[in-house]
């Protein structure tokens, strides 16, 4: 098999040795159901409880604000719809973003269809920051919940989180932001934030698939999403995946013990990858906010080319990478952020999504930049666009 560099980490990461490890037990030694009263399930319930506890403290959390769920998405989706439910005798407004994840804007999408709910969506600027004077101009006093990402899986920004709460606050207007790009990615208190709910998914720090958690601020008035039984505090019915859990816990206390360090040298590395590729291949932009953004994340767009081909060619290179959002990576349709922050349509097609690690190493980076420098060059010798974009430079 050819070496493989693997830059697609805001899609998902390989799971960290040690998590494996903590979590094995649970599959084949520890095995009760943590519902039960005998001495093997309390193993799995205290297993649990350590669980919820380490993602807590991460978070500046207490552990019996921590939900956990089977994703990011549940969580988005659950915090959107629940508390909807909850505040609808006070109001029906809910204001996002333009550049929300798909399972924002899709139960935006529904609640306003077939709940009567009426949605804002704020624009962004050209690196995709909201406008905090048209956050506040556009609250009513019907407006019950702000839901704004943390920082965006696509090109990375990161948002004014901590105006945005204090916004929330004084007004008494939940706040929710939907941190899966950026748990474990950039430090995160919830107290300081002033952050009513917050989603996140384990895949995305080196935890398992299949596991992630709300935060809901207690105190929060909150409908149950799952009915059926007791478990989550009666607020999520299901047998609750144990080793998921125990797994996501031994994440979380991973990614903050090596964020500081974990994070310069991902910043230093993903600087180095820009700067190569906006000097070195003439008529490409960074997306996304130069230096608000995470640390991780690298999104260029080449003009006078298809994104799907460059990926394509990558791949064929042992090179994985993306061209928007794993959620929409089989979709031809130019991103939604791209579209937000102003791209037309023919440049945010050829978007290219680099997302680092702690094991990608300069080395890998300069090879990526070397293959990438040779197929735009050959995607574009192939684009009559180029061939007319070129004699008209030469005519001028």
């Amino acid at each position: 098999m050819k070496k493989m560099i693997y830059l697609d980490n805001a899609a998902t990461t390989k799971t960290a040795p040690e998590v494996v490890e903590a979590m094995l037990p649970y599959f084949s030694e520890y095995y009760g159901n943590p519902s039960s009263i005998y001495e093997l399930a309390g193993a799995s319930k205290k297993a649990i409880t350590e669980g919820r506890e380490k993602i807590a403290d991460v978070l500046g959390a207490k552990a019996n604000e921590i939900y956990f769920t089977a994703g990011g998405s549940e969580a988005d989706n659950w915090a959107l719809k629940a508390a909807f439910e909850a505040y609808k005798d006070k109001g029906n407004h809910i204001i996002t973003t333009k550049i929300e994840h798909h399972a924002i804007l899709h139960t935006c999408e529904y609640l306003e269809k077939e709940r009567g709910a009426k949605i804002t969506y704020l624009d962004v600027d050209e690196n995709g920051v909201v406008d905090l004077e048209q956050l506040q101009k556009e609250i009513t006093p019907q407006t019950i919940l702000i839901s704004v990402m943390f920082a965006n899986n696509e090109i990375g920004t990161i948002q004014p989180i901590k105006e945005i709460g204090q916004i929330a606050r004084e007004h008494g207007i939940l706040f929710h932001t939907d941190a899966v790009q950026a748990f474990g990615q950039v430090p995160i208190n919830v107290d300081e934030y002033n952050i009513d709910m917050l989603s996140s998914s384990g895949h995305k720090i080196n935890g398992p698939k299949g596991i992630g958690f709300l935060y809901i601020r207690k105190g929060v008035k909150i409908r149950s999403f799952v009915h059926g039984g007791a478990q989550e505090r009666k607020r999520r019915a299901g047998t609750e995946n144990v080793p998921g859990i125990v797994g996501y816990g031994v994440a979380a206390q991973r990614a903050a013990r090596t964020m500081a360090e974990r994070t310069a040298r991902e910043v230093e590395l993903r600087d180095y990858l820009i700067n190569r590729i906006t000097t070195e291949i003439p008529y490409t932009r960074l997306n996304g906010d130069p230096v608000k953004r995470l640390p991780n994340n690298v999104n260029i767009s080449f003009q006078f080319i298809e994104g799907e081909s460059l990926l394509i060619m990558l791949d064929m290179d042992g090179i994985c990478a993306s061209s928007g959002s794993a959620c929409t990576s089989g979709s031809l349709d130019p991103s939604h952020v791209l579209l937000a922050i102003g791209l037309p349509h023919e440049i945010a097609h050829g978007s290219l999504r680099l997302t680092l690690s702690e094991e990608t190493t300069k080395e890998e980076v300069d090879f990526v930049v070397e293959r990438i420098k040779k197929i735009v060059e050959h995607l574009r010798n192939m684009s009559p666009l180029y061939e007319d974009f070129v004699k008209k430079q030469k005519n001028n």
